[in-house]
C-alpha cells in the first residue's frame, strides 16, 4: 500500500470502530434536552415563560430525577421553573412540574377546566394535571398504567396569598389558560420524545 494513503486507512478504521460502538449503544431518550427546552425536554422556553408571578425576569430551570430506588416510582422527574430577580443574583421559584408514573386513573378536579380535545387533564389557576397517552409508561420504563405531569403554581394559591396578605398579580382566568397551555405542551413534547403519541 502507498504510504501516503496509510493515515487515511487508520482514520477510516477508527471511524468504523466508532460506528460499531455507537450501534451497540443506541441513542437513549435520556440525553439532556436541547438548550432551548426545559424540564427534561417537556417545555420550550417560550411556553415556560407564560406562567409568571407578575414580576418578570428571564426564565431558567432546575431539574432532577429519580430512577425509583424503591418500588414506589420507576419514573419520577421534577423541575422548578425560575425567574431572574432584578435586584439580586438569586432566582426565585415560579412553579414546579412533576412527571411520574401512577396507578391512579385520570380524573377531573372540581372547578377545573379541561385541557381541550386530544388531552386528558385539567387546569386551575394554581395547579394543573395531564395524563400522557397510553403506551408512554412502558416507553418510559414503567410498569404502571399511567404517566402524569402535574403543575403547582404557588403565586396563584389562594390560601398562601391570604396567609401572606398578598394580592394576586395575574388574574385567575389568564393563569388557568396559561397553565392549560403549559400542560398541553408537556403532553405533546413528552409523547413525541418517547414516541408514544396517541
Amino acid at each position: 500500500m502507498d504510504k501516503k494513503w496509510l493515515p487515511l486507512t487508520i482514520v477510516l478504521g477508527a471511524a468504523g470502530v466508532a460506528v460499531v460502538t455507537a450501534s451497540l449503544w443506541p441513542d437513549t431518550q435520556e440525553k439532556p434536552p436541547l438548550p432551548q427546552t426545559l424540564c427534561h425536554g417537556a417545555l420550550s422556553r417560550e411556553t415556560a415563560g407564560l406562567i409568571d408571578d407578575g414580576s418578570g425576569g428571564e426564565v431558567s430551570a432546575e431539574q432532577w430525577e429519580s430512577k425509583g430506588k424503591t418500588s414506589d416510582f420507576a419514573v419520577f422527574k421534577g423541575c422548578s421553573v425560575l425567574r431572574a430577580n432584578p435586584d439580586n443574583d438569586d432566582p426565585r421559584g415560579v412553579y414546579k412540574l412533576l412527571i411520574e408514573d401512577t396507578s391512579s386513573a385520570p380524573y377531573n378536579k372540581k372547578g377545573s377546566v379541561p385541557l381541550g380535545p386530544g388531552f386528558t387533564g385539567w387546569a386551575l389557576p394554581d395547579q394543573a394535571e395531564v395524563t400522557l397517552p397510553v403506551g408512554c409508561a412502558a416507553r418510559m420504563g414503567s410498569t404502571s398504567p399511567y404517566i402524569t405531569a402535574s403543575l403547582e403554581v404557588p403565586s396563584q394559591d389562594e390560601e398562601r396569598l391570604a396567609r401572606l396578605k398578598e394580592k394576586r398579580l395575574v388574574d385567575p382566568d389568564t393563569a388557568t389558560r396559561n397553565n392549560a397551555t403549559v400542560m398541553r405542551e408537556v403532553a405533546t413534547k413528552l409523547a413525541k420524545r418517547y414516541n408514544c403519541a396517541a
